[in-house]
């Protein structure tokens, strides 16, 4: 429970962000600064593909697996399973094995055309059949010389297509020049899952610590606790490149930022007001619904 009686949003530790130490660091320090839970980004590491070390690592340092990020990177084109269907289900057949609610997944590319032919409906048939929530990404349009490329089917904004449950990034957000508050009002009981980072608005995917870009951060999480958000927030921030204690310090402030606004619910924005006007979290998801 939070001071104001609400019951609090777990705040978790995406393993991207400690990248390129191993997913056990991630939940080493997950523990040591005090998250709620991990999200794993399924990976190389092998770790993040066992089902069994996952399990062990989470009873290790009392952290739960809460969601699992599936491999549809670029660079995880064989991670899992060759093909992007084999890749979902295995990241569901994960999550049921470790006790995770949620699977995250980007939007297919462009040249995956077959599977951006079945992805709407494919999403919502392994959703009814596994019971676990299927959190498809915002992304954001490529460009290159000043540019636009589409480079994901049916389209990288998620918000006006009929998924059933949304991941809003933030960074992702702060590239593509989305506006978060109104995409959370638009989205109401579809926001599922946040992941949590800043960005300046450079064609750069940036993922800074929540308060260091120009994404209103504070007031995205203080809206999530007016509307009553019942997902998880988990902080994706990028570190690759900073000393140990620089990290240590950066995933700490992350933490104490969401944790901060998370607990301070205010009267809500226009972009609040205007979903509860609509009956808030209690409103069905506008759009397809699964059979």
């Amino acid at each position: 429970m939070s001071e104001t009686g609400a019951v609090a949003i777990p705040v978790t530790l995406s393993t991207a962000s400690v990248y390129p130490l191993t997913c056990a660091e991630a939940f080493q320090t997950a523990e040591r600064l005090g998250y709620d839970g991990v999200e794993i980004m399924v990976w190389t590491d092998p770790d993040s593909q066992s089902a069994s070390r996952l399990r062990e690592l989470a009873e290790q340092h009392g952290q739960p697996v809460r969601s699992i990020h599936a491999p549809t990177l670029l660079l995880t084109q064989r991670v899992l399973a060759p093909d992007a269907w084999g890749k979902v289900d295995r990241s569901i057949e994960l999550a049921q094995e470790v006790g995770a609610t949620t699977v995250v997944v980007h939007p297919p590319f462009r040249w995956q055309k077959e599977y951006a032919r079945d992805f709407v409906d494919g999403v919502a048939t392994r959703e009814h059949d596994s019971g676990i929530v299927i959190a498809v990404e915002n992304m954001f349009p490529w460009r290159a010389r000043n540019r636009a490329i589409q480079a994901y089917l049916p389209h990288w904004d998620p918000v006006p297509q009929p998924y059933d449950h949304v991941t809003l990034d933030l960074s992702h957000a702060a590239t593509a020049g989305s506006d978060v508050l109104h995409m959370a009002a638009t989205l109401g009981p579809r926001l599922a899952h946040v992941h949590l980072a800043d960005g300046m608005g450079s064609f750069k995917d940036e993922h800074l610590v929540p308060g260091r870009g120009a994404q209103p951060c504070g007031e995205f999480l203080e809206l999530l606790a007016v509307q009553g958000f019942t997902g998880t927030v988990t902080v994706e921030v990028g570190t690759r490149r900073l000393e140990p204690d620089r990290r240590e310090a950066d995933l700490a402030e992350a933490l104490a930022f969401a944790r901060l606004h998370l607990d301070a619910p205010r009267e809500p924005s226009h972009a609040g007001a205007a979903t509860q006007s609509h009956g808030g979290l209690a409103t069905g998801p506008a759009g397809r619904h699964t059979p």
